[in-house]
């Protein structure tokens, strides 16, 4: 993935759980909203993209900082 040109989009990259600033990714949600208890943050239900940009940003520090 990162030999050039295997991708079609480099910016492909960025969101990768091991990317060049050091932070892990964002939690990942699927349908059902609610599975076995665990709900899907409203805010990714909201369509509001840049509120959902930020929230990925902050739970993608916040799982840095727990791994550390």
């Amino acid at each position: 993935r990162l030999i050039p040109g295997v991708l079609g989009n480099p910016e492909s990259l960025a969101e990768e759980s091991h990317n060049e600033d050091g932070f892990l990714e964002y939690p990942n949600y699927t349908k059902p909203a609610n599975w076995r208890g665990i709900e899907v943050p409203e805010v990714l239900l909201s369509g509001n993209h840049g509120e959902i940009a930020k929230w990925r940003a902050t739970q993608a520090i916040k799982r840095a900082q727990e791994n550390q």
